[in-house]
């Protein structure tokens, strides 16, 4: 049976509003009407209206009063629950990935730390899902990615600092370590790490600001 044209079109446009939020198109606190996203995309309102509610439930966009929804904008204390979250579910998938992952997917991660640092954001990204599919359960992946779909409404990249880009290829390799020899918790230590010390340079960016 073909896919019904109108679910095709809010699928598409599900995917490019959500393109342009993480590369900042639509920046936080922007104000979306579906009228207006439906003509820069040329879709009808009903695929787009269908696209934004459901970005809305994932918590990429909210209601604010006056001005109708927005790109969400996060508050420290927001930050903070998000990166908790984050440090209990990279420590949970990092502890299956050393009971769970194969010699190829360990190898695989090894070989992601070793393409240097030209891009580190995009090289964190891929090691982190590399980690995430090697704990193989798909519950788990869902909310870890759903996670990183919310950590770009935070913008600049803690990796865009040089040190920390060096300090977190260090804690990937201490990760992968603990994974290689099969000790699920120093995995989950060291991942917990991690994820701390990128919340210590998210806030201090947050200052800077």
């Amino acid at each position: 049976m073909p896919i019904p044209q109108q679910s095709s079109q809010a699928f598409a446009a599900y995917n490019e509003i959500k393109r342009r939020i993480f590369s900042g198109e639509f920046a936080p606190g922007a104000r979306l009407r579906e009228i207006e996203v439906a003509t820069l995309l040329e879709l009808g309102r009903t695929p787009v209206r269908e696209a934004l509610k459901r970005i809305q439930d994932e918590g990429l966009l909210r209601q604010e009063p006056g001005r109708g929804l927005v790109v969400t904008i996060m508050d420290q204390q927001e930050v903070g629950e998000l990166y908790a979250m984050r440090e209990v579910l990279e420590s949970a998938a990092a502890a299956l990935a050393a009971r769970h992952a194969t010699d190829a997917e360990v190898a695989n991660m090894q070989a992601i730390l070793q393409e240097g640092d030209s891009d580190p954001v995009a090289l964190n990204l891929r090691f982190h899902d590399a980690i995430y599919s090697a704990a193989h359960n798909r519950h788990l992946i869902r909310l870890l990615r759903s996670l990183t779909d919310t950590t770009y409404l935070l913008g600049r990249s803690t990796l865009s600092s040089k040190a920390r880009a060096k300090a977190a290829l260090q804690e990937h390799s201490g990760i992968v370590a603990a994974i290689r020899s099969r000790d699920p918790g120093q995995a989950a230590e060291a991942a917990r790490h991690h994820i701390h010390q990128a919340l210590l340079e998210r806030l201090k960016i947050l200052r800077q600001r």
